[in-house]
């Protein structure tokens, strides 16, 4: 009998755990001999974490987005950073937790789906990817009991089914799908509170981006970890739609006018 000569199948990730673990994302996570569970530190460590993202649908796909804030502690570590990534062509992912392992999973997120489409001659399915990544998520779990936690969202365009889909995670990889919106991270609730206010099915594309922008906007406003517009230093929310066409990125130019537009609205009011 010949042996199945790919005993992993297609994934890079899998292969990447058995073979070079020293080499995975949870390479550094200190364990108890003979434990599979992590243990804290002695010495807390000071990491920079992203804080608020979020994804909703609209008629076209959907709208994933992201503010650009990192926090150490009480202090600011980036004003910069990027939350919001394309991981092929019809998906992409927003992250949030420690800085260092949402990066980490993103790479090999995004290589995990880009060796299974070599080796199998076509894309994974939406669900197939949302599930690849709650793998990864509960991979990370050591890791998290040490507060490197890492929650994504996920959104993907299903060919299939002709729309746009949304998956939330928990802490130890389990998997949910959202109907019409979801958001997370240390801002979060107040983003969430925000859409529920103004959301509609079927949403067109300059609603649902206006609805994105405002939602990380009231959030930055209660939330510290969360930040706001900064037109000084030309920094706005970093913003994506999903849709049959592929990722494309919202430019500022377009940010711009809905931040204008809600400045003046508060004034009025």
């Amino acid at each position: 009998m010949i042996s199945d000569p790919d005993p992993l199948g297609s994934s890079f990730y899998n292969l990447l755990i058995t073979h070079y673990p020293h080499l995975s994302p949870n390479r550094h996570v200190a364990q108890m001999p003979g434990s599979s569970v992590a243990v804290s530190p002695s010495v807390a460590l000071s990491i920079p974490h992203g804080t608020t993202i979020l994804a909703l649908r609209y008629s076209a796909g959907v709208v994933i987005a992201g503010d650009r804030r990192a926090t150490e502690g009480y202090q600011i570590s980036g004003r910069r950073i990027e939350k919001v990534y394309k991981v092929d062509e019809w998906s992409a992912m927003a992250i949030a937790g420690a800085a260092g392992p949402c990066l980490d999973m993103v790479r090999l997120f995004q290589t995990e789906l880009e060796h299974y489409e070599k080796l199998e001659g076509t894309p994974l399915s939406v669900d197939g990817k949302a599930n690849k990544l709650a793998q990864m998520v509960k991979g990370n779990l050591p890791a998290a009991f040490q507060g490197l936690v890492v929650i994504p969202i996920f959104a993907g365009y299903d060919s299939r089914q002709g729309e746009g889909r949304i998956f939330k995670y928990d802490v130890a990889g389990g998997r949910y799908e959202e109907a019409d919106y979801h958001a997370t991270g240390s801002g979060g609730k107040d983003a969430k509170t925000a859409i529920k206010q103004y959301y509609k099915p079927g949403l067109p594309e300059h609603d649902a981006i206006g609805l994105a922008l405002e939602a990380l906007f009231n959030a930055a406003e209660e939330d510290v970890a969360t930040g706001g517009p900064d037109p000084t230093r030309g920094i706005y929310p970093t913003v994506k739609t999903v849709t049959a066409g592929g990722i494309v990125d919202v430019t500022t130019e377009r940010i711009e006018p809905f931040y204008a537009a809600f400045l003046e609205k508060r004034r009025e009011r």
